[in-house]
């Protein structure tokens, strides 16, 4: 294809082009829980949207705003692209929660003042040499059935509803509007991860998507995630010119969800996630993929070495890449927030609790109070042998509507509750913990990606 009439990235062929015209290779991080905020990320319990409702009872709606200000001022500035940049990163995927846009009660009119962060974030990237590929990671009605699109329940209503459909629609108008021509956008990240569990709606939304999007801004690159979690790319049949599809790598074991690894295991999974983007000789780009850490080092180590297996794998193959993630309370993100940190002092407790009782599903177990559990597991694969739902089957589907909802809902109480009485200063200083001076970096997984 022809080079856009504006000087931003684009595709030629299996590579990303810079503005500049050369080819590149973009290697970087998501920034996960920041613009959407996850539950294991910043340590609190069930979907945002309640742990923001329950925080507003109990500080009051101005103060909570205020609280959370300070947070997304705090989690994500200058000093972070800063230090991304000086360690060779060049891009970042940044999630966004639909509701920073638009409102649930005003549907379709767009929040101007919702973009400030997301405004701010591109533009200090930039300053250091960092692109960045904005991620709608949650929307209305939830594209997928999990907690990371802010879905209090098991149900992706998304893909049933064409009111949600055309809202998406309109904001992606809104954003590319925003940002066409601005060189230091990569591009479109029409949605994470979509479990449309007919197979039969995500192919006509993203051609609807594709289309608003192409009407406004005709030269960004479009990146499209795979059905099923950014795993299935069988709904799409001739590629979008300028249009790359995005898959999602993460191994099991990594995940502490198999016992068995190897090299060859991740070199499969890879191939096959891959295979749409490589048999069509479009760029490969894996949107987000890493392990889990447990802080026990007979626990990590083999982990850091399906890391290095699979960056080596990348490089075999050319692919770009961003980790999941950038920054967290230890399990996952190259820059941690101090265990001695106002925030750690105040909630490790409560973290841990909701380790004990599986209450999020990603880095735990599933099983938590197995006495309880695993009764009600065995009663459904017992009595109900055939059962296979959609998309991870019978003990997933146990897991999320017994712990991930059940469990996970009340304990947002309880983390809001651990705020009462705080007062301005106290909440800053809780929020300030996030701030990168704060925080401490993981050298070793900031060595492994730095090498990828």
């Amino acid at each position: 294809m022809s080079a856009p009439s504006l000087p931003v990235m684009h595709t030629e062929g299996a590579q990303f082009i810079d503005p500049a015209g050369q080819p590149v290779r973009l290697r970087g991080v998501c920034i996960g829980g920041w613009l959407n905020m996850e539950n294991f990320i910043t340590g609190y319990a069930a979907n945002e949207t309640l742990m923001r409702a329950k925080v507003r009872d109990v500080l009051g709606a101005d103060r909570a705003d205020a609280f959370f200000e300070r947070i997304l001022n705090s989690f994500f500035a200058e000093a972070d692209a800063a230090f991304l940049g000086e360690n060779g990163f060049n891009v970042v995927r940044i999630p966004i929660n639909y509701r920073h846009l638009e409102r649930d009660d005003r549907p379709f009119e767009i929040l101007e003042g919702g973009f400030r962060h997301l405004d701010r974030a591109i533009e200090s990237c930039g300053r250091h040499g960092i692109y960045s590929v904005i991620d709608l990671h949650a929307l209305p009605g939830s594209q997928n059935q999990h907690w990371h699109s802010d879905n209090p329940t098991h149900l992706a209503q998304f893909w049933q509803h064409r009111h949600f459909q055309k809202r998406v629609a309109n904001l992606w108008r809104a954003i590319a509007e925003r940002y066409r021509g601005n060189p230091w956008v990569a591009g479109y990240n029409l949605m994470n991860e979509p479990a449309d569990e007919t197979g039969e709606v995500v192919g006509r939304v993203y051609t609807e998507l594709i289309r608003i999007v192409r009407e406004v801004d005709p030269d960004h690159i479009i990146f499209l995630d795979g059905n099923t979690y950014s795993t299935d790319f069988s709904m799409f049949d001739t590629p979008e010119p300028n249009t790359v599809y995005a898959l999602h790598d993460y191994v099991a074991a990594g995940l502490g969800r198999s016992p068995h690894y190897s090299k060859d295991i991740a070199l499969k999974k890879f191939l096959e996630r891959s295979d749409f983007a490589r048999s069509t000789g479009t760029p490969l780009f894996v949107g987000e993929f890493a392990p889990i850490y447990e802080n026990d080092e007979a626990i990590d180590a083999p982990r850091r070495v399906m890391l290095d297996d699979q960056l080596d794998i990348y490089r075999e193959y050319g692919a770009s890449w961003t980790s999941w993630m950038y920054k967290d309370l230890g399990r996952q993100g190259i820059v941690n927030a101090r265990a001695e940190s106002p925030y750690r002092r105040l909630f490790d407790d409560f973290v841990a609790k909701k380790r004990r009782l599986s209450v999020d599903q990603w880095g735990s177990d599933g099983v938590g109070v197995g006495e309880v559990t695993q009764p009600v597991q065995d009663l459904v694969a017992r009595e109900f042998p055939s059962f296979d739902p959609y998309p991870w089957g019978r003990f997933d589907w146990v897991r999320t509507l017994l712990v991930n909802i059940l469990l996970a809902q009340p304990m947002a109480e309880e983390y809001a509750d651990l705020l009462r009485g705080l007062d301005d200063s106290e909440l800053g200083a809780l929020a300030d913990s996030f701030a990168f001076e704060n925080c401490e970096v993981r050298d070793t997984l900031l060595s492994q990606l730095r090498a990828g």
